[in-house]
């Protein structure tokens, strides 16, 4: 046989191996495609897709976390005395031990991440899809009251379902302001939570539900409303990348998340960090006594205290949560 047939015959064989291998190749992704578009996957990835990118965001922003928890407890009670900074925090933090004491409770924000981010943005995912598809019948675009009612609706139901999660967090987070003979020292989110049980019962794990729930709704009336509607504004008033406009439209909705939320916030802190004192009763008696109380011994603004720490975790947090969940939504689509 000649070189030149014998290098015929070699050409031949490899086209054939390059052909098969990218049919393969075609079809491992067919099959892939195939099975994200499935009904089952196609309801199931707005939860997964909301999950993951409320675990990557919290990952970023624990430390943040940390600092605005402390503040909220700091002072309670007491109107006047020095006021905390979150230099002075962040400096008492690492005093008491080491950098990684800024994670504390990580487990148990990552657990709430998975449970409550899941569940809102999931629900407000599927919530749009359904308002979205109403309106094209009636050949209209959906309004800002039907965002905010499907913002406020996910919320309160993430939240309900993630505030055992969420109490742990706090409870974690707390523990070193307490003296060392009375701290828990919780080892994870797993013991903090069998802790709670024991000492004060299954019911115990809702502490502070309301206050959490309105805190979620008014939380996701600014992120999420605010987010689909100022992306919809700037799609249609400028001509930005869809990147600047996501990041636009985060930041934005991470500011009005903040103003709207802190009050709510501050309060479901004081509730879920409280525990029962020597005489067996609780600081406060439910949400609007401790908005009272807050208000009366502390002043009106102390439920503003920390306002820039605030939105230093919750507008990264939004922009973190909501370009990830963009990113794997056009991933899976």
């Amino acid at each position: 046989m000649s070189s030149n047939t014998w290098k015929q015959a070699a050409e031949a064989a490899r086209n054939k191996s390059t052909a098969m291998g990218k049919q393969g190749s075609e079809s491992v992704a067919a099959t892939g495609n195939d099975f994200l578009h499935t009904p089952v996957m196609r309801a199931a990835l707005p939860f997964i897709n909301g999950g993951l990118s409320g675990m990557v965001a919290t990952t970023v922003i624990q430390p943040v976390d940390m600092i605005k928890v402390r503040l909220q407890l700091a002072g309670e009670g007491v109107a006047a005395g020095p006021k905390p900074t979150p230099l002075s925090v962040t400096r008492d933090i690492l005093a008491q031990g080491k950098v990684l004491d800024l994670y504390t409770g990580l487990s148990a924000g990552l657990l709430r991440q998975a449970v409550y981010t899941t569940a809102r943005l999931g629900f407000f995912d599927t919530f749009m899809k359904g308002l979205a598809a109403r309106a094209q019948d009636k050949g209209r675009q959906v309004s800002f009251a039907e965002r905010a009612g499907a913002g406020l609706a996910a919320g309160g139901i993430a939240a309900f379902v993630g505030n055992p999660a969420d109490l742990a967090l706090i409870r974690m987070q707390s523990d070193g302001l307490k003296p060392l003979a009375e701290r828990r020292n919780y080892k994870s989110v797993v013991d903090a939570l069998s802790s709670i049980v024991r000492a004060e019962g299954v019911t115990a794990l809702w502490a502070g539900a309301a206050p959490t729930v309105v805190r979620a709704m008014s939380l996701n009336l600014g992120q999420l409303a605010f987010f689909s509607e100022a992306k919809a504004r700037l799609r249609d008033g400028t001509a930005w990348s869809p990147q600047s406009q996501t990041l636009a439209a985060s930041a934005i909705a991470g500011f009005f998340a903040s103003f709207l939320s802190l009050p709510f916030d501050f309060v479901k802190t004081r509730l879920q960090k409280q525990q029962r004192g020597p005489d067996g009763r609780l600081p406060y008696r439910g949400m609007s006594d401790c908005f009272v109380k807050v208000a009366r011994q502390e002043g009106i603004t102390r439920f503003y205290r920390g306002f820039g720490t605030y939105y230093v975790r919750i507008a990264p947090h939004a922009m973190v949560t909501l370009i990830v969940v963009d990113y794997l939504g056009w991933l899976t689509k």
